[in-house]
């Protein structure tokens, strides 16, 4: 399973560069080097990768678009990946869950515009999943070789939709957005949630400091 992942949220055109691009690298290039380390064994046992995209993947919304670019990225990745193996008996699925309880989300929660972009999503979608309950399904996926799990399994109602949803997004942004950080800058977040904190703490430089 491929699971590593990190996000920030705020506007592209301030957003650091670097920042930016590492959210690409752990969450695209991650997954990739995951799959290239454990093909050769998934070969031999006829095995199944399951990576982990998002809701994300499905719509891209303002405020989060490397996070948004890199969950397309490993969708794409998935695909290419799923028909290059399936002859060897290697099976690729690709799960599409959305909001789920953890710690990156309860931290999104705390700016406002990233609240207001999940709570103005249909009932159903916006709603946050304990991730007891996530994980419980993306179990059954692996345990099942699904191609596709969508979490909540409705979601598989709007891949036929895809190409609605720009234009949505942005009927509802335009009018919307200005009025989602209660009339401050929109800003960005940091990398949000634990993960977020390990990898800034990983690319710290060492002062040779004992810990």
């Amino acid at each position: 399973m491929a699971n590593a992942g990190i996000a920030e949220g705020g506007p592209f055109a301030t957003s650091d560069p670097a920042s930016w691009r590492r959210v690409v690298d752990v969450n695209l290039t991650g997954s990739a080097q995951t799959a290239r380390a454990f093909l050769p064994d998934l070969t031999v046992t006829a095995g199944y990768f399951l990576q982990i995209a998002s809701l994300a993947s499905l719509g891209a919304t303002p405020m989060m678009s490397a996070y948004c670019a890199s969950k397309a990225g490993v969708e794409a990745f998935a695909h290419a990946l799923q028909a290059e193996v399936a002859h060897e008996g290697v099976a690729v699925g690709v799960a599409y869950p959305a909001w789920a309880d953890t710690d990156m989300i309860r931290e999104a929660e705390g700016f406002a515009a990233l609240h207001e972009l999940r709570a103005h999503m249909p009932p159903g979608v916006r709603n946050i999943r304990p991730a007891d309950v996530v994980a419980a399904r993306l179990a059954r996926a692996v345990e099942r070789r699904s191609t596709a799990v969508y979490i909540p399994a409705w979601l598989r109602l709007l891949q036929p939709l895809r190409w609605a949803l720009p234009p949505v997004v942005l009927r509802l942004a335009r009018r919307d957005l200005p009025r989602w950080d209660a009339g401050r800058p929109l800003r960005a977040t940091g990398r949000l949630g634990a993960g977020g904190r390990a990898d800034l703490a990983a690319a710290a430089p060492d002062d040779g400091r004992p810990g």
